[in-house]
């Protein structure tokens, strides 16, 4: 049987194939302040700031590609048993091929009905004001806003507690319930934490690795090895 490796992704990751981040160092996102273009009040405000912000960042999608880390995750299927559980919005995990991903922050290319959360469709057009569901419902972006349930968290804990392995790459680890996930591993299961300005000491934790490398470096490097082990 394949051990179980879990990986959990942040912004740090995406940021490397050229999408923007959407918080800045001044907590702007995009020259908005975040309840602006993150909320449900923002969306009840201005609902076609909201739209647009996100057809921005959608549009921007279709011009970016997957990176040598999203490779080298789909490669570490060969001989492990991966789920991603990503806070990222974007496809890109996808698009490299990794099948079994989890975005607990919602997707970029689907977007829901207003009055009913569970009727979710692909999207990869601009969506705008009179675009309606089937049930006559306006829809909005599939992403989860600040002040809204993490629909997917509990699945996430559940997935995360059976980890053999964890891996955790390109996040601040500031933001929850996200970032909580790393405190739900067996007290022996080694954690490998990627970024290139750790936001975690090798004490915080039992059984970590701190790799302060990009992505693009320390991701490959480190399933190269932990192939070689595995074989």
């Amino acid at each position: 049987m394949k051990k179980k490796v879990v990986v959990l992704t942040g912004a740090g990751i995406s940021a490397e194939s050229g999408i923007k981040t959407f918080r800045d160092a001044d907590g702007l996102w995009e020259g908005h302040d975040v309840m602006e273009v993150a909320s449900p009040q923002g969306f009840t405000n201005n609902p076609e700031l909201v739209l647009d912000f996100y057809n921005q960042r959608r549009r921007q999608l279709s011009t970016v590609s997957p990176n040598s880390a999203h490779d080298a995750l789909f490669t570490l299927e060969d001989l492990f048993d991966v789920t991603i559980i990503t806070q990222n919005v974007d496809d890109l995990h996808e698009r490299a091929g990794s099948s079994q991903v989890h975005h607990i922050h919602g997707e970029l290319l689907k977007v829901r009905c207003t009055q009913d959360e569970n009727l979710i469709l692909n999207w990869e057009n601009d969506l705008v004001i009179g675009d309606l569901s089937e049930k006559g419902y306006q829809l909005r972006p599939h992403i989860v806003w600040f002040g809204e349930q993490v629909p997917l968290l509990e699945k996430a804990i559940t997935i995360t507690s059976k980890a053999d392995i964890l891996i955790i790459i390109g996040t601040s680890m500031q933001v929850y319930p996200a970032a909580g996930l790393i405190h739900e591993v067996n007290a022996n299961t080694p954690i490998y934490f990627i970024d290139p300005k750790p936001s975690v000491g090798q004490n915080d934790f039992k059984n970590i690795k701190i790799i302060a490398d990009s992505a693009t470096n320390g991701v490959p490097n480190l399933v190269t090895s932990l192939l070689d082990i595995k074989a």
